[in-house]
């Protein structure tokens, strides 16, 4: 099964971007296949932006996750 996770763009440089997971976990991934911005949200998959979100659908989806990793802590 392959996962990807929605992530806040917080700085672009070149064919790289600094992205925000939440809880200031901060990657650096891949955005040559989408045209990312600061402030944009990308869904991340294997250390590539592969697509653009809107903010509604990235922190919902966000939300969901954080949903499912506190399931399985208790």
């Amino acid at each position: 099964m392959c996962l990807a996770i929605p992530a806040r763009v917080m700085r672009v440089d070149g064919d790289k971007a600094q992205v925000d997971f939440g809880e200031g976990v901060l990657r650096e991934v891949n955005v040559t296949l989408v045209n990312a911005k600061v402030g944009d949200y990308v869904l991340v998959h294997a250390g590539y932006a592969i697509q653009l979100m809107d903010e509604k659908d990235a922190l919902e989806t966000l939300s969901l996750w954080n949903e499912i990793l506190a399931a399985e802590e208790e």
